[in-house]
């Protein structure tokens, strides 16, 4: 790290990015430069549709509202302490949101050590204990920004059938809502017909831009965070974003693209340990959905530690994030990053939100649409009217049902092994969870383990979280990975109220339209359904060991 600390600096407002030259400077020429000589940063501190080309113009004409977004988000500051008064006795939060609605709260709650429930699952066992929790003091939150989101419209249905199940009139129950949403969106037609507080969102930020916005502000103002200081935060920096020097988001967004064009194109993002908790997942979210479109993007790969297998590589841009650094080794121990990213919270939202918009320049992306997104729905609104698809499992291996691709061998340590060493030299694994994020959660230790025995960056999402992240990029971004599939049976389903399915059938039918969407595109997807959820992880888990013996 000492050698990260020696090298040119960019800071601002607190916030400071190291290393970012030095990628910058190994290109054949500077990116940065280039940027400047175009006058990109002054054009994107004013809003400047055009930067992305005359295809995104349309999308970036109304999803730049992020750039001043603090304006918007001071305004609803008298409206959150009137809410959070008017609430004071529910003191148990719920946020249902998905991707950009949910990733920004949580990692509020996590950095500044404040409890709030984040319910972004159709897992039925994940839902029932939300519901068995504190039910009586629970405060709801429903954030959406179309209003449509088939898991969150899930979520809201049955906390609603639950307070009415608990004795509540329909005007009682009402008052355990807030919802977030964007004006004239089917949502606020139905807080209104609930009686729910409604706090409206600016149309002109889209979802994975939207941390400072009522999306992070809402549920953050209620489990007592002072948001007030997270947009002074965001303030503070936004000063720097018309210039050409000491402006870290734009130090940041040129080393991001500059190694992407020169096939660096997988950032493994490591939390140093300092004070910043869990952004990682939301920057997984706003780079992947961003970038990854038209054959290209950038890959984020979350990475536990600086210890951890994957976080370096040849085609990887290693990138540490946290609230201070000092002199010395990475703090842990392990790999030394290309880039350290080190402020607040806010600034950090702002840095890396600036920062994708110009990799997105970088790279000659539209950075605010998702034209693959809808894909993965679609099939499962499909499968939802027509019922799953007859599958039968390639062959059964303990509580592990294998259903593998052709050509895949017969026994579950040689299938993990065939998918791996199918990767090649640029591919990448994505592990791809359908369970429950808490009560199954030592699945999540498969992502290590795979990526020391492949070599190869290896992604780990919980479905369908990841849908709304890197779900984007496995279709849009360059066709160059493999997937595992997790599924697990159900033991205890939960219907979801006013609509023909089940939480389980919905998790199902997940599952199986994204298993379609990639199996369209010709890559390997390996599902392995657990028939008993712990004995199958566990039995996973050793197997994915023995990889490397």
């Amino acid at each position: 790290m000492s050698d990260l600390l020696d090298g040119p600096v960019e800071a601002a407002a607190g916030l400071s990015v190291h290393g970012a030259d030095t990628v910058d400077r190994s290109a054949p020429a500077s990116t940065r430069d280039a940027l400047v000589s175009a006058g990109v940063p002054a054009k994107l501190a004013a809003k400047d549709p055009t930067l992305w080309g005359p295809d995104a113009q349309a999308e970036a004409q109304v999803r730049l509202g992020w750039v001043d977004t603090w304006r918007q988000s001071r305004e609803l500051l008298p409206q959150l302490a009137e809410l959070r008064a008017e609430l004071a006795d529910l003191d148990h939060v719920v946020l249902a949101g998905m991707g950009g609605s949910s990733l920004a709260p949580e990692v509020i709650a996590r950095t500044l050590g404040k409890s709030l429930t984040v319910l972004d699952t159709t897992d039925p066992g994940q839902v029932r204990a939300a519901l068995a929790d504190r039910l009586e003091r629970t405060v709801v939150v429903v954030a959406s920004k179309s209003g449509s989101t088939v898991e969150t419209d899930s979520h809201r249905r049955a906390y609603w059938q639950a307070f009415l199940d608990a004795g509540l009139s329909e005007a009682e129950a009402g008052r355990h809502f807030v919802i977030v949403t964007d004006p004239g969106s089917p949502l606020a037609d139905t807080a209104a017909e609930m009686g729910a507080f409604t706090v409206l969102a600016d149309p002109n930020v889209g979802g994975r831009y939207s941390a400072l916005t009522a999306f992070g502000m809402v549920p953050a103002a209620l489990i007592g965070v002072e948001v007030a200081e997270l947009l002074d935060e965001a303030e503070a920096l936004a000063g720097s974003f018309g210039a050409d020097r000491d402006n870290p988001g734009l130090a940041l967004g040129a080393a991001l693209g500059a190694a992407a064009t020169m096939g660096r194109d997988k950032v493994a993002l490591v939390s140093d340990g300092t004070g910043i908790e869990g952004l990682g997942d939301w920057a997984e979210q706003l780079i992947a959905e961003s970038t990854g479109k038209a054959g290209i993007g950038i890959l984020p790969v979350v990475v536990e530690s600086p210890q951890s297998p994957g976080a370096t590589g040849a085609d990887v841009l290693t990138v540490s994030y946290g609230g201070a650094l000092t002199a010395g080794a990475v703090p842990g121990g392990g790999a030394t990053p290309d880039v350290a990213v080190n402020g607040s919270l806010g600034a950090q939202f702002m840095t890396w939100e600036y920062a994708t918009a110009i990799a997105g320049v970088v790279l000659g992306i539209d950075p605010f649409n998702q034209p693959n997104v809808t894909e993965s729905k679609e099939n499962t609104n499909k499968i939802l009217a027509s019922g799953p698809p007859a599958e039968r499992p390639s062959f059964t291996d303990g509580a592990i049902e294998v259903y593998a691709p052709d050509g895949a061998p017969g026994d579950l340590v040689g299938a993990l092994r065939w998918l791996l060493d199918g990767l090649g030299a640029e591919g990448y694994l994505a592990a791809m969870a359908y369970l429950d994020r808490f009560a199954d959660a030592e699945a999540a230790r498969l992502r290590p383990l795979l990526a020391a025995a492949g070599g190869r960056p290896v992604t780990f999402g919980w479905g369908p979280r990841f849908l709304h992240s890197t779900g984007q990029y496995h279709k849009g971004g360059p066709q160059v990975g493999s997937y595992l599939q997790l599924t697990g049976a159900v033991g205890d389903d939960l219907p979801v109220p006013g609509k023909p399915y089940t939480f389980g059938q919905l998790q199902a039918a997940q599952a199986a339209g994204d298993r379609q969407a990639l199996a369209g595109r010709q890559r390997p997807v390996l599902r392995l359904h657990l028939t008993d959820r712990a004995a199958g992880i566990a039995q996973l888990l050793d197997a994915a060991g023995r990889l490397s013996t």
